[in-house]
């Protein structure tokens, strides 16, 4: 009995660990708060710059975890701004307190090239997930709308 107890236990915690985050937030996927990982361990706006560029630059088709990466990066920018979304991870908090760079024009621009090319359903695999559904599509589409709002 308690073998098969076990196992139970141990096929939950395994289904729920690839179940992975996946919301309409800008932090809710797990691409996301992987590149918040790599945020926190840079020291300067290179990792930012990177995750903009690869979507900014875009010419084919933009996969999602791209997209989801450059999102993130430009909320940091927004941050860094002062147009900082209500709720950033803490590590993003913390990185942007501790780092207290500057943004210049030139990569606002990206950024919000980075976002226009996210939303474009024809090249963009997250907008075509999220297009699935009429209301997550809703609310993804006002999340950047808010996000690209705050990159002016």
């Amino acid at each position: 009995m308690g073998r098969i107890i076990l196992s139970a236990c141990a096929l939950i915690w395994a289904g729920s660990a690839l179940a992975g985050a996946w919301d309409t937030g800008s932090f809710d996927n797990d691409d996301a708060l992987d590149w918040v990982w790599e945020l926190s361990e840079s020291s300067d706006l290179s990792v930012v710059e990177r995750a903009l560029n690869a979507a900014a630059n875009s010419s084919g088709y933009l996969e999602a975890p791209t997209a989801s990466m450059a999102i993130a990066a430009a909320e940091v920018v927004a941050a860094l701004r002062g147009n900082p979304r209500s709720e950033l991870p803490a590590e993003v908090t913390e990185w942007i307190q501790a780092h207290r760079v500057v943004v210049s024009d030139d990569l606002l621009k990206v950024a919000r090239r980075a976002i226009e090319n996210i939303k474009k359903i024809e090249s963009s695999e997250l907008a075509q997930l999220w297009s699935d559904s009429d209301e997550l599509a809703r609310a993804w589409h006002a999340d950047l709308a808010d996000l690209v709002q705050r990159l002016q």
